[in-house]
C-alpha cells in the first residue's frame, strides 16, 4: 500500500472519530453546496422555462415600442401593452411570401387572476412549447363557437374546473375588473401541463373577444345599450385591432429582412422583435440579481469552511501528542500536513456529493410544485459545466481550508508532542 494511500484510509478513520464534533461541520458543507448548485440549476432551468415558451416563433410583432415589453406581454403575459396593431396589417403580413404561419393574440381580459387569451386555430397546430411539441388538450376539445374557452392546467387545478362548467370572464386585469356577467363561457377543454405561461391563462377565439365587447367603448359599457348573448352573431365580429401577432418563417435566414421590411413598411408602425434578443435583455436584466444571490451563497459556503478550518485547527492542541506518535513512527513532518488536510478534503468531498444527492431529492419532489405555481419545469439532468466549476471551487476552497491547520501541525516539535501532559 502507497504512502498516500495509508494517509487517506488514516485520514478518514480519524475523521470518523471525531464525527460529533464534524458532523455540523459537514452539514454546512452541505448546505454550501445545495445552495451554490441550487441556485446555479434554478437559474438554468428558469431561462431555458422562458426560451421553451416561445420556442418555434421566429417574430413578435406588435405595435411600435420596447422590445422586452412586447415579449413579456405577449408571451408570458407580464405587464401592459402599449398599444394594439391593426387587424388589416396583421393579415397583410400573413400574406408575405417568407412567412409560414401566424397566430394572432389579443389579450386585455382576465378572469379570477387568469389572463384570457384571444386567439385562432393556429395556436393549435403553430405554437409550440418546445421546438417540436404543440399544445395538447387532455380533456374535451379546442373551442369552435363563442362563448367557449379552453383552460390552462393550472387555471382548472387552482379553481377547480371541469369540462361544461360556467365562467364569468371580466374587463382587464387589475384589482377591481368589470365582469361581462351578460355573456357566460362554457369550458369546453382543458390543456396538458406544459410549464410555460399557456398552464396560468384562458383561451378563447378573436371573435368571442369581439362579442364581450360589442356593448362596450373605452373600456366601459356604453350606457342605454346592450347587446344580448344570442344576438351578438347579427353583428360583424372582425376583430379591428389585436395585441400582437406571432409569426413563423419559411426560412429562419429571412428573419432580419423580414423584420426591416415590417418596420420600415409604410403607414403603422410596428415593431418586429426576435423573441431570443428579447430574453437576452431580459436575462442581461435579472444578472445583476444573480450575481448577488450567488456572492450571498459563496459567503454562506466560506463561513462554513472558515468553521470546518477553525474546528480542526482548534482540535490540534489535542492532538498533539497523536500527531507526535506519528512522526515518532516514521511520519515525516509533510505526511502530518498532508494528514490533516486530507481530513478537511474528506468532509468536503462528502458534502458535496451529500449536497448533489438532497439537490437532486429537492428538484424531484418540488417539481410538481414548481411547474404548477410558477411554470418552471424542472428536470433531471447531469451537472453543466458551471455546476462542475463550482463544485471544484468548493473542493479547492476545502483543500485551502485544512492546509492552514496542516501548516499549523507541521512546526509541532516532536519533543513538544512527546513531553506533553497527559
Amino acid at each position: 500500500m502507497s504512502r498516500l494511500q495509508s494517509l487517506l484510509i488514516l485520514a478518514a478513520k480519524s475523521a470518523w472519530n471525531r464525527r460529533g464534533t464534524l458532523s455540523l461541520v459537514l452539514l454546512s458543507v452541505i448546505v454550501s453546496t445545495v445552495l451554490l448548485l441550487g441556485l446555479e440549476r434554478l437559474k438554468t432551468q428558469v431561462r431555458q422555462s422562458f426560451v421553451r415558451s416561445i420556442a418555434g416563433t421566429d417574430l413578435v410583432i406588435g405595435a411600435r415600442g420596447s422590445s422586452l415589453q412586447l415579449v413579456l406581454y405577449a408571451v408570458f403575459h407580464l405587464g401592459g401593452a402599449s398599444n394594439n396593431m391593426g387587424w388589416d396589417k396583421a393579415m397583410e403580413i400573413s400574406q408575405y411570401p417568407e412567412v409560414a404561419w401566424t397566430v394572432p393574440i389579443s389579450l386585455g381580459d382576465s378572469h379570477r387572476g387568469f389572463p384570457v387569451v384571444a386567439t385562432d386555430e393556429n395556436f393549435w397546430s403553430r405554437y409550440r412549447i418546445r421546438r417540436d411539441e404543440p399544445v395538447k388538450i387532455i380533456q374535451g376539445r379546442a373551442f369552435e363557437d363563442l362563448f367557449e374557452a379552453v383552460l390552462g392546467s393550472e387555471v382548472a387545478a387552482g379553481l377547480g374546473y371541469k369540462t361544461g362548467d360556467s365562467i364569468i370572464l371580466s374587463h382587464g386585469g387589475g384589482e377591481r375588473p368589470r365582469a361581462h356577467d351578460d355573456k357566460p363561457f362554457q369550458v369546453v377543454g382543458i390543456l396538458a401541463p406544459t410549464g410555460s405561461p399557456v398552464d396560468r391563462s384562458l383561451y378563447i377565439n378573436l371573435a368571442s373577444m369581439e362579442a364581450v365587447h360589442i356593448d362596450w367603448r373605452g373600456g366601459a359599457p356604453l350606457p342605454g345599450f346592450k347587446v344580448r348573448a344570442e344576438d351578438v352573431r347579427k353583428f360583424n365580429l372582425t376583430p379591428k385591432s389585436i395585441t400582437a401577432l406571432l409569426t413563423g418563417l419559411h426560412n429562419r435566414r429571412q428573419v432580419f429582412s423580414v423584420q426591416s421590411k415590417i418596420q420600415s413598411a409604410q403607414g403603422e408602425a410596428l415593431s418586429a422583435v426576435l423573441p431570443g434578443v428579447a430574453l437576452d435583455q431580459l436575462f442581461q436584466l435579472l444578472g445583476t440579481g444573480e450575481k448577488v444571490l450567488l456572492l450571498v451563497s459563496a459567503l454562506v459556503t466560506v463561513t462554513g469552511l472558515l468553521g470546518l478550518a477553525a474546528t480542526i485547527l482548534a482540535g490540534l492542541g489535542e492532538r498533539r501528542r497523536e500527531l507526535a506518535v506519528l512522526r515518532s513512527l516514521g511520519a515525516r513532518p509533510l505526511d502530518v500536513v498532508i494528514l490533516i488536510t486530507l481530513e478537511s478534503l474528506w468532509l468536503t468531498v462528502l458534502g458535496i456529493l451529500a449536497g448533489a444527492a438532497v439537490l437532486t431529492g429537492i428538484l424531484i419532489f418540488s417539481g410538481p410544485f414548481l411547474l404548477t405555481h410558477y411554470g418552471v419545469a424542472t428536470e433531471l439532468t447531469g451537472p453543466t459545466g458551471r455546476e462542475w466549476l463550482i463544485a471544484g471551487g468548493i473542493l479547492l476552497a476545502g483543500l485551502l481550508a485544512g492546509l492552514g491547520p496542516g501548516l499549523r501541525a507541521y512546526f509541532f516539535s516532536l519533543n513538544d508532542g512527546l513531553n506533553r501532559p497527559v
